[in-house]
């Protein structure tokens, strides 16, 4: 049985959804970030890096949210997450993955968390919360236009891993000033998959009974 470690709406909700949707039991494993049990000894053992989440797969341990996406998709193939291996859309989806994590996550991180580049100074933080929310607003921008172009969902007809991913972000991005919801494409996305029932059971078993995103 997986084991997923977990703290609610954090990175974890990614691959938990897929877990969620790929149907396979698995074990939540709450990490108190509230009480920073994240760099607890017990935790670093898991994940020497101090995140979350963290996946046990008997006795290999993956950490990393997109890696443990990467993982669950490729030991289970039947669930179709993916295209599969060698197809030109295998490409596209991992474009997509990586564009997600490297670019949209890695700015939503700064946005909601200035002061880790700021320090102490006010006026530095103000500017980078507001760098990075640009710069994450113009990210949701290309998916906007792609999923005009290409949709409904990334990978065209049909959902995959990265919407799921999308999912995620986007409840991270709700407080923008644009919030991605905005973005009538992009919206149509979400509600197609906040409508799937994996989507809906993985936040309500971390506890998230408002709109998802």
């Amino acid at each position: 049985m997986y084991k997923l470690y977990y703290y609610p709406e954090n990175a974890n909700a990614a691959p938990h959804m897929i877990l969620e949707e790929i149907g396979e039991s698995y074990e939540l494993m709450f990490v108190d970030r509230a009480k920073n049990a994240q760099k607890s000894p017990e935790y670093l053992e898991i994940n020497p890096n101090g995140r979350i989440p963290a996946l046990e797969d008997g006795d290999l341990i993956v950490n990393e949210a997109a890696a443990i996406v990467l993982h669950l998709i490729d030991t289970h193939p039947q669930a179709g997450l993916a295209p599969k291996f060698g197809a030109p859309d295998r490409a596209k989806f991992y474009q997509w993955l990586i564009f997600l994590t490297n670019s949209l996550q890695e700015e939503l991180m700064v946005w909601q968390y200035p002061e880790r580049v700021g320090g102490d100074d006010a006026a530095a933080i103000d500017v980078i919360r507001r760098g990075a929310e640009a710069r994450a607003s113009n990210f949701l921008d290309v998916i906007e236009d792609h999923l005009g172009a290409n949709g409904p969902y990334i990978l065209g007809r049909t959902f995959s891993a990265v919407d799921f991913y999308l999912v995620m972000l986007a409840r991270w991005a709700r407080p923008m000033a644009k919030p991605p919801r905005s973005r009538p494409h992009v919206a149509k996305l979400l509600d197609r998959m906040t409508a799937l029932p994996a989507v809906r059971r993985a936040y309500e078993r971390e506890g998230v009974t408002d709109e998802i995103c």
